[in-house]
């Protein structure tokens, strides 16, 4: 794994630590409780599959422009 991959991964790990503790900690009933950390996780998860997205999608563009630049470069 590459270390951006790595840190992103953490960042993700530490917010959502951080998210879950703070509503743990709320005065809130448990039923709610439950609710907001199915909300926050849920947005969570996007956001994840959103960054991933865009890095699949930087990586298509990436290979493709080294491809174009190794045939150029074997013409």
């Amino acid at each position: 794994m590459n270390t951006t991959f790595k840190v992103l991964m953490g960042v993700a790990a530490g917010t959502a630590a951080g998210l879950i503790a703070g509503i743990l900690f709320a005065p809130d009933k448990g039923s709610e409780t439950r609710k907001k950390i199915g909300q926050k996780m849920k947005g969570l998860a996007d956001e994840v599959k959103e960054k991933f997205r865009k890095a699949e999608d930087r990586a298509g563009d990436m290979k493709a422009g080294l491809s174009d630049a190794l045939t150029k470069a074997h013409n």
